[in-house]
């Protein structure tokens, strides 16, 4: 299966309305409650390549909805992303709950998101994965401008 995006749109500057829902039908994203399009480069990797694929051959004006397995949005999550830290060794951490998302710094001094898996009187487990990951999207997606 090739990841080659192709379609009129690729390579121009899209405006979309959508809105991403999961299976159970709770909303995690829309641009409607912004009232603000989300404009991006189609086929450039800026969105997951599910949406890009479903917007490469839009019309301006069209509606479409799509069903993605986690392939096509934020893969599968990675175990070697889960990592468990000693608290003592964290200043702060033991104010962190578990569901809480918080910014860690890697070997080269940069910030990279986390979420707080588990935790107990020693101990912090760590979710590095992206919090989409291993989850199948719903996206209505309306194309309004093509540039």
């Amino acid at each position: 299966m090739s990841n080659e995006i192709t379609g009129r749109n690729v390579g121009k500057t899209c405006k979309t309305h959508y809105r991403g829902t999961f299976n159970d039908g709770t909303q995690f994203d829309s641009s409607y409650d912004r009232g603000e399009p989300l404009e991006f480069v189609c086929g450039a990797g800026q969105m997951i390549q599910g949406f890009d694929k479903a917007v490469a051959d839009m019309e301006v004006g069209a509606e479409v909805d799509i069903h993605l397995m986690p392939e096509e949005a934020y893969g599968m999550p990675d175990e070697n992303a889960i990592f468990t830290l000693e608290i003592a060794q964290l200043p702060g951490a033991e104010d962190l709950e578990v569901g809480a998302r918080v910014y860690l710094t890697n070997q080269m001094g940069q910030p990279f998101p986390v979420g707080v898996a588990a935790k107990d009187d020693t101990t912090i487990t760590f979710d590095a994965n992206h919090e989409m990951a291993g989850k199948e999207l719903n996206f209505h997606i309306e194309l309004v401008e093509v540039k």
